[in-house]
């Protein structure tokens, strides 16, 4: 009787449909349906090349993620893989970017999302309102992650496929209003002026495109929660970047169909394309599904980060035990309180330097990342347990080029705020370990005078 009551009491894993859930709140965002009007705007019709391009290889790197976590079963991502491939300081220092990228997304997706409420709810522009809706959606998320993985798998079920079926709404019903004459021109007249021209416009779309897929890093960061997480986070990597390359892709050539060069000119560009073709109640359609995917972007963020947090205090004392303490619902109970502390102070600041925040730790897990999968693959010191990355260090010397390339777009302003992160999460490195030092020596000591007496 006691073992039946223990095991129905052990927590369900996350099954792969529940990952893969995971994956397109991750990846789905504001951006999906804010950026079609930029990228139109540099590369025209030619934007859904740009946006191919730009998924083949955000792939790469999305692979060496795939490869890295099927070596591995503990939570943590990209600071777990840097620990075991560059040590100790390496995997601490991207644990710490990694939690604030966490915390800085789901602070950007809360401000949007109080951003898209106040253009028909004007009650948010006061400035009191707008901050009980920070605090209360904060308190809303930290809530339904202390009660464990059931409700945290239903509501995120939901919210995925809410998502989903809005996007397939958007193409469905949009392509019945396709007008031929509008998928042209091609390429705007600016990029035909010649070869420098054309990839200065080139590059200003597949920057901003290149930011609707990063993610998916976050994927694996609670792989302890999942059911064979070697296994299931390789696939649910593919399945993800696969179907949302198809939604982007088809979501683009409707909303091109639709407005035409008027598209490049909204700021609510889905909307507003579908209002052309269908009147209000589609722009009323799109403003709904734009607030499920911001929502659905911010719970998957409040979910995953508290557990990255717990994961660099339990799997490596790199921080204090008690931050990873967990409640009777396996929930991370510390790390859920100290994400939602960040998160709100962040939210003071505006959606654009939140971004830039977060575009900035992404990319600081990237290369570290890229360079583990290199180096395990010339060692061989951890293989892989269900996925093996094909053509050997190919694929991720391309991806270590791009992302590369990527990070000489930050304002030098960025850069200096990451430094910052760097130096302050050093600084507290080397405080807990001289503490863990003494308290060694400490208990060395004791266990000397008990010898003794």
């Amino acid at each position: 009787m006691t073992m039946e009551n223990n095991q129905k009491s052990v927590p369900k894993k996350l099954s792969f449909i529940s990952i893969y859930f995971l994956g397109i709140n991750a990846v789905i965002g504001s951006g999906t349906f804010l950026l079609p009007s930029t990228i139109y705007h540099y590369m025209n019709l030619s934007a859904i090349g740009v946006l191919l391009c730009t998924a083949v290889t955000v792939s790469m790197i999305a692979l060496c993620y795939a490869d890295l976590s099927s070596r591995f079963k503990g939570s943590g991502a990209a600071w777990l893989y840097s620990y075991n491939a560059f040590g100790r300081f390496a995997g601490y220092e991207l644990g710490i970017f990694t939690w604030f990228l966490g915390c800085t997304t789901l602070s950007a997706e809360v401000v949007a999302l109080l951003t898209v409420l106040k253009s028909f709810l004007p009650i948010f522009k006061n400035s009191l309102v707008y901050a009980a809706g920070v605090v209360v959606l904060i308190l809303l998320f930290s809530i339904i992650n202390f009660f464990g993985r059931s409700l945290v798998k239903l509501v995120n079920n939901i919210s995925a496929a809410a998502k989903i079926l809005t996007l397939l709404a958007f193409i469905i019903i949009g392509v019945f209003f396709i007008k031929k004459a509008h998928f042209t021109p091609i390429i705007p007249k600016a990029a035909l002026k010649g070869p420098l021209p054309f990839l200065k416009h080139f590059g200003a779309a597949f920057t901003p495109i290149f930011y609707l897929f990063t993610g998916f890093s976050f994927i694996p960061i609670a792989a302890k929660q999942m059911n064979h997480p070697e296994k299931n986070i390789p696939r649910v990597l593919i399945a993800v970047m696969t179907s949302v390359t198809i939604l982007d892709c088809l979501m683009l050539i409707v909303a091109i169909g639709l407005s035409g060069s008027k598209l490049g000119g909204y700021s609510n560009p889905l909307a507003s394309a579908l209002r052309t073709g269908v009147g209000e109640w589609g722009f009323a359609l799109m403003i709904v599904g734009m607030l499920i995917s911001i929502f659905g972007v911010a719970f998957s963020a409040s979910f995953n980060t508290p557990s990255l947090i717990a994961s660099l205090a339990t799997e490596h004392g790199m921080l204090p035990k008690w931050i990873g303490k967990k409640n009777k619902h396996d929930a991370p109970w510390v790390g859920i309180i100290f994400t939602a502390i960040l998160s709100l102070a962040l939210c003071t600041q505006s959606y654009l330097f939140l971004v830039a925040c977060t575009v900035l730790a992404s990319f600081v897990q990237y290369v570290p990342s890229i360079l583990a999968v290199i180096k395990f693959k010339h060692s061989d010191e951890y293989p892989t347990h269900g996925f093996s990355l094909p053509g050997k260090y190919t694929i991720p010397v391309i991806a270590l080029i791009i992302s590369c390339y990527m990070i000489t777009n930050f304002t030098a302003v960025t850069l200096l705020l990451g430094g910052a992160v760097a130096v302050i999460a050093a600084g507290c490195y080397f405080f807990i370990d001289h503490d863990k030092l003494a308290d060694k020596r400490h208990e060395e000591f004791l266990d000397s005078l008990r010898k003794k007496i």
